[in-house]
């Protein structure tokens, strides 16, 4: 049983090991499960998420084992990672991978657990949300500051940024679902736009990004910003929604 445990919380090894081995038949069951099952624990009075990825099929079983790193050990990197670069992620614990002679059978990823006040999709769906231009302004600031970094969070959509109040003025920003990430030297400003495609399709969100971004990429107008910031949104709208109705057909012809 592979598991790697970070050096801050080996001395919990022992109670990490044993949540571990009752994963499926305890703990609180965290969201809706349909993909990857979460769950919450309590570890030395402290609660802690640990994140059952789904099972791979048998292609992906024989690549997560010769060719690829798990999802859950991904996970565990890359937080720790983004901690060293300063940027928010609920602490890495452990990450576990069994596997048979397949492949990869199944892994976990174990970290803290943050209660937060809101997501990124509070503000996408709920435009009067108290201290909502404030919010998304320092949101805006939290991403340049990911893209200054190098950070390219592929996963950047709307429930993946945890926001927690700090104070009455200010918020803190918290990645999580981190295992699709890429680390750059420095971003293109193609790069920098594109990251942002996922997140809101209104229009209104975008103009108020791209002006706060503005104030920090001085290379490009805000103009330049917006345009590409939008565009890049526009595209991917298409194209998902493209993907809906091609899967939606796929249904009917099934059915």
């Amino acid at each position: 049983m592979p598991l790697e445990i970070s050096e801050k919380f080996k001395v919990d090894e022992k109670d990490i090991k044993e949540i571990l081995n009752n994963f499926s038949s305890s703990g609180e069951l965290f969201g809706n499960g349909d993909r990857n099952k979460i769950k919450l624990f309590k570890l030395d009075g402290k609660t802690i998420n640990i994140k059952s990825f789904k099972i791979p099929n048998l292609i992906n079983k024989i690549a997560y084992k010769y060719f690829r790193k798990s999802k859950a050990r991904r996970s565990f990197e890359y937080a720790t990672i983004l901690l060293e670069k300063g940027i928010g992620t609920p602490a890495p614990l452990a990450f576990l991978e069994n596997f048979n002679f397949l492949g990869l059978k199944d892994s976990y990823y174990v970290s803290e657990h943050l209660i937060t006040e809101l997501t990124y999709r509070e503000l996408v769906e709920i435009p009067d949300f108290p201290d909502h231009e404030t919010i998304l302004r320092q949101f805006t600031k939290f991403c340049f500051d990911l893209h200054e970094k190098g950070v390219e969070f592929l996963d950047h959509s709307p429930g993946n940024t945890l926001i927690k109040k700090i104070d009455e003025n200010n918020y803190a920003f918290f990645l999580v679902d981190l295992n699709r990430m890429n680390f750059h030297n420095s971003m293109s400003f193609e790069q920098r736009m594109n990251n942002f495609r996922r997140l809101t399709p209104k229009k209104e969100m975008i103009a108020v990004m791209s002006n706060e971004y503005s104030k920090f990429y001085t290379e490009k107008s805000e103009a330049e910003i917006f345009e590409n910031m939008w565009q890049a949104t526009v595209d991917f709208q298409e194209s998902f929604a493209k993907k809906k109705r091609i899967k939606k057909k796929l249904k009917f012809w099934k059915s």
